[in-house]
């Protein structure tokens, strides 16, 4: 997964009654047998603007290397795209508890579609092992989360999307990066750009790759000369992720995380991933596996509570760490080393997650941190994004008013802040 990217139609695409303007779009092209994802009619007064911003952003897509050649073949006839920007603003809003995450991210039909994944890639997978040193379960977990191993690549032109997320999205740089990337895979013949298609949000392939991460990570593991992540053949897109997760430190026969339980009276000050001890250290504290025994010598660890006291403990070791350079987000590694652990045979989490809450939305997320600081609790900022700061903040507020210091933000929590 990686994430982030969206959509522009080009001139090679655009069909009969569309203009570059935003006319009706009558028939939709295909690529790979998927439909291309239509962009809707746009204001002109919106194009306009869009078809500026890209004259003024020319110079620096040349001044990082990108040809004329190029630059006219990818940027003739591109559209903006409204639909990404309504996509990209509900991803902000709204967020899954990590319960409700894993459940779809490690179902039962998608542990069943992985083990039949293996047996079906099963000769690829061995080479793959062999040459990058990550386990196949781990890379077809990936494959997995990313696109339901192949099944949902992606529709969107990722030229468009991006185009249009770097002109107005909330995180324009991040995707004027991406965009001038997008640019360079076309420059280097890779895919042109009818063919480069993904997420709404410029995650590409059967992995999900964003521009930047191709570049850095994808290879030619068929010898074809090119690094292609987007053919019905995964071959490419799962070497390259091993790649990736080799580069990022990935260390073979080591767990990325398990599931410990803590003794009564923990200190909630030692969880969180700044603490870092051995498992003999975490075991002098009383801190055990499930199933009652000393965890294992994995190296350096930390206890993270990813539903707070009343949900799981997990005992996280380099490989979480690993997983989290493909994506950051806590509940995204541990969807990837659960279902890879279910591949292997391993059984579900044995403690129960804390299923009578919801996550908070970004606008209550920002209120949270407002309040904690006229508290005077302060969270150092108020982007509600649930960081470190933010973290201690709310632990400290915790033990002011003697509950248990997990640190973990509940619509429980706000509300008593309001009072």
């Amino acid at each position: 997964m990686q994430r982030i990217l969206t959509t522009l139609l080009i001139s090679t695409l655009i069909l009969p009654g569309l203009t570059a303007c935003g006319g009706p779009v009558h028939t939709a092209p295909q690529v790979g047998g998927q439909m291309i994802d239509e962009i809707p009619p746009v204001d002109p007064a919106v194009q306009r603007g869009f078809e500026n911003w890209l004259v003024e952003f020319k110079p620096r897509a040349m001044a990082s290397g990108i040809t004329e050649a190029t630059w006219t073949r990818a940027t003739t006839g591109l559209r903006y795209n409204p639909k990404v920007i309504e996509r990209d603003r509900y991803q902000a809003e709204f967020v899954k508890p990590i319960w409700d995450y894993l459940d779809s991210a490690v179902s039962d039909e998608r542990i069943a579609l992985g083990q039949a994944a293996l047996r079906e890639h099963a000769a690829l997978l061995r080479e793959i092992e062999a040459r990058y040193g990550v386990e196949k379960e781990v890379v077809v977990a990936v494959w997995g989360m990313e696109s339901r191993y192949g099944a949902r690549r992606g529709n969107t032109l990722i030229l468009p999307a991006l185009a249009t997320l770097a002109y107005d999205g909330r995180r324009g740089e991040f995707f004027r990066g991406q965009l001038i990337g997008a640019l360079k895979i076309i420059q280097s013949g890779d895919i042109d750009p009818g063919h480069m298609t993904g997420s709404w949000a410029g995650a590409m392939g059967h992995t999900q790759f964003i521009p930047t991460s191709y570049l850095a990570y994808a290879v030619d593991f068929t010898g074809d000369g090119k690094r292609d992540i987007w053919s019905d053949n995964p071959a490419d897109a799962l070497a390259s992720t091993a790649a990736y997760l080799a580069r990022s430190g990935w260390s073979k026969g080591q767990p990325w995380g398990v599931e410990v339980s803590l003794p009564p009276g923990f200190n909630y000050d030692l969880a969180g991933k700044r603490i870092k001890k051995s498992p003999s250290d975490w075991a002098a504290l009383g801190v055990r596996s499930v199933a009652g025994g000393v965890v294992p010598n994995y190296g350096s660890a930390s206890i993270l509570l990813p539903a707070g006291a009343n949900g799981p403990a997990l005992m996280i070791f380099g490989n979480f760490t690993a997983i989290s350079r493909y994506n950051n987000a806590d509940a995204y590694v541990i969807g990837v080393g659960h279902l890879s652990d279910r591949l292997r045979g391993a059984g579900p989490f044995v403690h129960a997650w804390p299923r009578d809450g919801r996550a908070l939305t970004e606008a209550e997320r920002i209120e949270l941190q407002e309040r904690l600081t006229a508290a005077g609790f302060d969270t150092q900022g108020h982007d509600g994004l649930i960081g470190s700061n933010t973290i201690m903040a709310i632990m400290a507020w915790q033990r002011a008013h003697g509950e248990t210091p997990d640190g973990y933000a509940t619509l429980k929590l706000l509300e008593k802040l309001r009072g």
